[in-house]
């Protein structure tokens, strides 16, 4: 039994909240994530994020750029007019400078572009939880 809540411990310092409101991107990124041995939960919107509440655990958010109703960078925004200063690594299909630049301001830790370099996504949510103490 201690194996086990030592292992779930290892594995909450280890949460990814992945936020897209494509439930195949979703289901993808939870494939991808957990067989690194990462925790994942996953939201269908930013609004279902926010309603949820900020899990303390969470050491990295990956947030999608174009959701309807709250943009990941509105959602970045959000958390960080809460005092809320998770990582966060925002992925797009479409981008250009002036998005880039609202996201560096807004905290993010990086922007990716579809389709995304695994081994730079990783790399990405490693930073992450270095900054977060992870």
């Amino acid at each position: 039994m201690l194996a086990v809540s030592q292992s779930r411990l290892a594995r909450s310092a280890r949460l990814v909240c992945v936020v897209d409101d494509d439930a195949a991107v979703r289901d993808s990124m939870r494939a991808l994530l957990e067989s690194r041995d990462l925790e994942v939960r996953d939201y269908a919107s930013a609004q279902a994020f926010l309603d949820a509440g900020m899990d303390p655990d969470a050491r990295c958010l990956l947030l999608d750029l174009h959701m309807p109703e709250m943009n990941g960078i509105e959602l970045l925004e959000t958390l960080r007019r809460r005092n809320i200063d998770t990582a966060a690594i925002i992925i797009t299909g479409r981008s250009d400078n002036a998005l880039k630049a609202r996201a560096q301001r807004a905290g993010v830790l990086e922007f990716l572009e579809k389709p995304v370099d695994e081994d730079e996504l990783f790399r990405s949510i490693d930073e992450a939880f270095r900054q977060n103490g992870g």
